[in-house]
């Protein structure tokens, strides 16, 4: 089914944030002054840790939080003074609280009856859509009798109903199992652009945001700190925080010593604790600057005389962690910490022990200002 044979009128609208921000009655500023537009059709992700803001950006778009200041527009139109019900939105939240006691095409024409909307348009409205989002012989089914999966392509469906311009999506596959939120990427994006709507995605997962979005905003307590494709955000961070942030990365801070011109542009020399480190200097950071250099995992290899790289250093191997595919080495350089993946053919890292010489390419790192760093896995866990 294309976008041209849908039921009703579904399309997207674009949605924009103008000098927007959010401070709560106990003076707690959630969202700093933001600007940002996502564009009519989009799937676009905003991605950060909890308590970073982006649920109440969510919650601003959709009616249930007025800006402090700023202006919510959706279609260009100025949303101040307009409540959730008059507002071309839709909200799935975590708990898709679909009813039990319904059959699952009556859960999806839910909000079409409370519009008046007669029982045959309701069914043939509700048929439409569950054959939108492949569950078109499960209408007459309870909500209980179907997968988790499936629960939440019923909440989809039901939030379609209505004919929203925006569908706005809060962490909805959390209680999912990481199988079945992978399989529900691919469902969701698919949705998308079958439909046209306009999504805004809020997740914590870096997963699902780079495999979904057309565009992401990584956001950090109450800044959006970047906005770019995958692509860019994951090869080209602005910040130190969105490096560390999404996907794995090493990290070596030191001063700047020196500048140089690279193949792909300039590029700057730092002074770490293990010795001086050369990459890309998006930033144009100048000589004596306080500065961090970032490599991801994947980037760095086994150093050999017959693989020479621009920047090399020794570590000890901690530990290697099979994973299907990939090999995980951990390493210790000095008082650091380093992670290496490498690709498994089958015997990859077996038998390393001691020391090791390690290297990376000056072009696969990037040099960016001190900054703050994303919490670590194991940080995150100790204040749990």
């Amino acid at each position: 089914m294309g976008s041209s044979d849908l039921p009703g009128k579904l399309r997207g609208q674009d949605v924009a944030l103008q000098g927007m921000s959010i401070t709560y009655p106990n003076g707690f500023t959630a969202v700093q002054p933001t600007d940002l537009v996502i564009e009519a059709g989009e799937f676009f992700s905003i991605l950060g840790p909890s308590g970073c803001g982006k649920t109440t950006i969510l919650r601003a778009v959709s009616g249930f939080v007025e800006p402090t200041a700023g202006k919510v527009l959706i279609g260009g139109k100025d949303m101040a003074g307009i409540g959730p019900n008059g507002r071309p939105t839709a909200l799935i939240f975590q708990s898709l609280a679909l009813f039990p006691l319904m059959k699952v095409w009556e859960n999806v024409a839910f909000g079409l009856e409370a519009r008046g909307v007669s029982r045959r348009e309701r069914r043939k409205r509700a048929d439409e859509l569950l054959d939108l989002v492949a569950l078109g012989d499960q209408g007459d089914k309870r909500p209980t009798e179907l997968s988790g999966g499936q629960r939440q392509r019923v909440a989809v469906a039901r939030a379609l109903a209505v004919d929203p311009a925006v569908l706005l999506l809060d962490e909805p596959l959390s209680a999912l199992d990481l199988k079945l939120r992978q399989h529900m990427r691919t469902e969701l994006r698919a949705i998308q652009q079958r439909t046209g709507v306009t999504f805004i995605y809020i997740t914590h997962d870096q997963g699902e945001a780079l495999t979904m979005s057309d565009r992401i905003a990584v956001m950090n307590k109450g800044v959006i700190e970047q906005v770019g494709s995958a692509d860019a955000i994951y090869a080209a961070p602005q910040t130190a925080f969105v490096a560390s942030f999404v996907g794995e990365t090493n990290v070596f801070s030191g001063k700047v010593i020196g500048l140089e011109t690279g193949e792909k542009g300039p590029m700057a020399r730092i002074e770490s604790p293990l010795g001086p480190m050369l990459g890309r200097n998006p930033a144009g950071l100048s000589v004596g600057d306080a500065a961090m250099l970032f490599v991801r995992p994947e980037r760095m290899s086994l150093a050999g005389p017959e693989a020479p790289f621009g920047n090399q250093l020794r570590a000890r191997v901690e530990r290697r962690d099979l994973e299907g595919p990939f090999v995980n080495l951990f390493l210790r350089a000095g008082e650091q910490e380093l992670a290496m993946h490498l690709t498994n053919a089958g015997d990859a890292g077996q038998g390393l022990h001691g020391e090791q010489t390690i290297g990376f390419a000056s072009e696969s790192a990037i040099v960016l200002p001190e900054g703050t760093l994303a919490a670590t896995g194991r940080e995150m866990a100790e204040h749990v």
